[in-house]
């Protein structure tokens, strides 16, 4: 699948990539690649669901809704209000991809960002100033992180 993209600065929550707290690096930003609606379309239906709009809405079948998708449950709030920048270490642990390993940050349907891994943990804490239900996956690999407004996160092997 061939995907396309918007530019940065043309990304309705560009806010969120250079924030004065957390300025993400000129090369960085580079490597964070929203989307265009359809291609984030395209992607969604074929990773995540092809019922569901939004995480709020998954249906009955959806790989998220499974029980046995998650394997642990961990705190990233806290890690997210401190001042050092590393990723939860639950996560980190979890997640042992090469730094140039192609992922992908999902809001909602229409709103998906690319990036890498090496770079979504550098500055993972931009994505998650939207924290409304995102999911974090890869298409090269299994390992998912479902984050939640309520400061956890589920993580586990997407389906």
């Amino acid at each position: 699948m061939s995907l396309t993209y918007q530019p940065l600065e043309q990304y309705r929550r560009r806010w969120m990539f250079n924030h004065h707290e957390l300025p993400v690096s000129e090369a960085d930003a580079l490597q964070i690649k929203p989307l265009t609606q359809k291609s984030a379309m395209d992607l969604w239906n074929r990773l995540v669901s092809n019922k569901s709009v939004s995480p709020e809405e998954f249906a009955k079948g959806d790989w998220p809704t499974r029980t046995s998708t998650w394997h642990q449950s961990d705190e990233w709030q806290a890690a997210w209000d401190s001042d050092d920048q590393a990723l939860p270490e639950l996560i980190a642990q979890f997640i042992e991809w090469p730094e140039d390993a192609k992922v992908f940050f999902c809001y909602e349907k229409y709103d998906v960002i690319e990036t890498t891994w090496g770079c979504f943990k550098r500055n993972w804490k931009c994505f998650l100033f939207n924290d409304n239900e995102p999911l974090f996956i890869s298409s090269q690999h299994r390992q998912a992180v479902w984050f939640h407004q309520d400061g956890s996160c589920d993580i586990g092997l997407r389906g």
